[in-house]
């Protein structure tokens, strides 16, 4: 089977056409590394979340064996306490240029293996990274506060950062709830994670000050809603109220207030959120808005400052934008493992605590 008929799922009016999909699948397939590893772009760095976002996408793309070649690359190069470095240049294990260990960073390996499995209906494949997602999950939450909320990181001497990040909290959550699923179906129950996913959902949906203010940040403004702790009404409540603010019609959205500049990862994760409250055209309008950020070869711009002397900025071309882009337009397409991932269908559900403080 040829790319484009590999990528014909991937087709959405207005964002891409299947010769449009097949060439950003491509690009993203000539940023890996022949090792698995996925950087930002090539002599850039790689972050673990980021890297999985990719991998994620090439799956969403039928690119199941470039997926698989990331997830071992993150087996092999996991540290002895279930962590990863922040940043490893260039993809490079042997050359980390952060070595703090970031929580949301090391959780998301979850979402990504699951993924994976959904897409493949591969246990042998789940088997092998079992015990790469239990090592990460456990390291996550050893940095679990008494209010629920995540620690942001533990520095390279050890040092807990135990203020905590919504955005990345918010991300946890999704990355919890997958690795729960992952162990009822290996038929392995971990009730502690149960107990701290019921936890941090309730301390994301009712306790904004247990997190570090960066409500100017658009990712905390869709964040909850994306990683499935903020569903129904107060989904809906809570993208209302930030939608003038954020979202420039035409362009996509801002990364932070007051800056001029839209970015598309940003945009294409609103887009998936909307996609999970149940508002695809509004999520197809911000897809579509977009499409000013691509490049020639099939990769997109990082942002694009509207004000000004306007321009392109920075002048570089992200695999986890290309990446994100191909997921929500995968779960727009109903890709069935991106639907399920993002969705929250066949997730753990009824994960809230009898008695929250």
């Amino acid at each position: 089977m040829s790319l484009p008929e590999r990528t014909e799922h991937l087709v959405l009016p207005g964002v891409l056409t299947a010769a449009q999909a097949a060439e950003t699948v491509a690009a993203l397939r000539a940023v890996q590394r022949p090792d698995g590893a996925i950087p930002w772009f090539r002599g850039h760095h790689l972050d673990p979340w980021d890297h999985t976002e990719a991998a994620m996408a090439l799956d969403a793309a039928g690119e199941h064996a470039a997926a698989e070649r990331a997830y071992e690359w993150l087996a092999r190069h996991q540290n002895g306490d279930g962590s990863w470095y922040a940043a490893y240049h260039d993809g490079d294990a042997e050359q980390p240029t952060d070595r703090s260990r970031e929580t949301n960073f090391c959780a998301y390996v979850a979402v990504g293996v699951w993924h994976h499995y959904l897409a493949t209906g591969d246990d042998a494949f789940v088997d092998r990274m079992w015990p790469t997602v239990y090592a990460a999950v456990e390291f996550v939450l050893r940095l679990q506060q008494p209010g629920g909320q995540i620690g942001w990181k533990r520095e390279d001497d050890g040092t807990e950062v135990t203020d905590a990040l919504l955005t990345g909290s918010s991300s946890i959550h999704q990355a919890l709830r997958c690795a729960l699923a992952i162990a009822e179906r290996r038929e392995e129950p971990q009730p502690d994670w149960e107990l701290a996913t019921g936890a941090l959902g309730h301390a994301i949906r009712s306790h904004p000050e247990r997190f570090l203010d960066k409500s100017r940040y658009s990712m905390d403004w869709y964040y909850p809603v994306l990683g499935g702790a903020v569903t129904g009404a107060a989904a809906k409540e809570r993208i209302e109220e930030g939608w003038d603010r954020f979202v420039v019609p035409g362009l996509g959205v801002r990364c932070v207030l007051p800056n001029p500049w839209v970015t598309g990862g940003e945009s294409c994760e609103l887009a998936l959120a909307l996609w999970v409250m149940g508002e695809s055209d509004r999520a197809l309008d911000i897809l579509q808005s977009v499409q000013h950020l691509r490049a020639e070869g099939g990769m997109y711009w990082t942002g694009y400052v509207f004000e000004g002397s306007r321009a392109f900025w920075p002048e570089e071309h992200t695999s986890w934008t290309a990446g994100s882009l191909l997921l929500a337009v995968a779960a727009l397409g109903g890709d069935e493992a991106t639907t399920a991932v993002f969705s929250g269908d066949r997730l753990p559900k009824g994960l809230e605590p009898d008695c929250c403080g």
